[in-house]
């Protein structure tokens, strides 16, 4: 044999032994169990774990979702009274019956139906949040939770500024209770599930998401911060809970745009915290104040007051006594930050301030004819008189 042939001949031979090593490796592999691949996730699995965890949230909160019916009474009249939407349902009759007596036209009072509505029950001892519209000028307060027991309510306290009411019942078994999740963590395209009693449909359950955060200037309360949701919201939604998919209250259901469909408002659960605490506690909500009315911030203006962006709240007025004239602040002047915080807009200075703990000092940032300044202003507590700036 040829030295080249040799070479050849080693050369195949390596070759083949390289591959018959190459086939038992591969064939241990195969046979070896080895760590466990995760499955794939069809589209079925995924849509089968997103109805579970609808119908999961569903059954865990709609037991926390009560149905709020109030009565007015109204003075005698002349003409007759035209029946309300409900004047024929038995359950109001019993009610007015219960609370009231067997009275009507002609025998010395009237009664009208003020209008159906949602809460939900955030306490075993019977504290119910709703909103204040739907309670405003009740004469009487009916909850009736979703086992159909109802319970005679009485209001606790209310705050018009941001259209929150607290009402309490006497419970006699166990309440099923919701949880206030954290609505300044939501993100815009999140779930939003609302729960409540649309046309007096009882424990009605509607799926959206979460559209937009931080709507003001709608017109609906003093203080705006609202969550925009698409899902569907209808009269007697009003006091129910905005929910997540983990089950946790993200808002409280307030107002529609009657004029659009998809654009439902509601009030963020931080919001909500910070109210129904002092509701419960105290029967009314104390709130900081600074004494300066404020306008919104333009491009045109900004530039106008030596400001790079349109961020901030612009003075209009100092009001004469308060703690802003105290600490010196004057028209014109721009307040950029609140106690460390950037102001974005006059509507974010109202509820910083707001929420500023009374006879605290809060150190502001304003800019002064172009010119920044750190000026700090003694929070007093806000009069009832007062608008909100502020």
């Amino acid at each position: 044999m040829t030295p080249k042939t040799a070479r050849s001949v080693l050369l195949l031979a390596t070759l083949l032994v390289c591959l018959a090593l190459g086939f038992w490796v591969h064939a241990l592999w195969v046979a070896s169990p080895g760590p466990a691949r995760p499955a794939s996730r069809s589209p079925v699995n995924t849509a089968d774990a997103l109805q579970a965890a609808f119908v999961s949230v569903a059954e865990r909160v709609r037991p926390a979702v009560v149905n709020i019916g109030t009565v007015q009474m109204a003075k005698p009249r002349r003409s007759p009274v035209v029946p309300g939407p409900f004047a024929d349902d038995p359950v109001f009759k019993d009610f007015f019956d219960q609370f009231f007596g067997r009275r009507g036209p002609g025998q010395g009072e009237e009664f009208r139906q003020s209008g159906l509505g949602s809460g939900v029950i955030i306490d075993r001892r019977g504290y119910v949040l709703t909103n204040f519209h739907v309670v405003r000028g009740a004469d009487a307060v009916m909850v009736r939770l979703s086992s159909r027991q109802e319970y005679r309510g009485r209001i606790v306290g209310a705050d018009p500024k941001t259209d929150l009411a607290v009402v309490r019942f006497e419970p006699d078994r166990e309440l099923t209770v919701a949880t206030l999740g954290d609505s300044d963590a939501l993100r815009v395209g999140e779930w939003a599930i609302a729960i409540g009693n649309p046309f007096g449909l009882d424990q009605t359950v509607t799926v959206g998401v979460v559209s937009a955060t931080g709507r003001a200037d709608v017109g609906i309360a003093t203080y705006e911060n609202f969550i925009q949701t698409d899902a569907s919201i209808n009269p007697g939604n009003s006091g129910g809970p905005l929910v997540n998919l983990r089950g946790e209250v993200i808002g409280v259901n307030t107002a529609i745009v009657a004029a659009g469909q998809g654009i439902g408002f509601a009030i963020p659960a931080n919001m909500v915290k910070r109210v129904t605490g002092q509701l419960i506690d105290r029967g009314k909500v104390t709130r900081g104040w600074i004494g300066v009315s404020v306008q919104p911030m333009s491009t045109e203006l900004a530039q106008s007051l030596g400001l790079r962006d349109a961020r901030g709240a612009v003075v209009a007025r100092v009001h004469p006594g308060g703690p802003a004239a105290e600490a010196g602040l004057a028209p014109n002047d721009v307040i950029v930050t609140f106690g460390g915080a950037p102001v974005d807009d006059y509507h974010h200075l109202q509820r910083l301030s707001a929420d500023a703990e009374v006879g605290k000092t809060v150190k502001l940032e304003i800019v002064r004819k172009g010119e920044r300044r750190t000026i700090p202003v003694k929070i007093a507590e806000a009069p009832d008189t007062t608008s909100p700036a502020r």
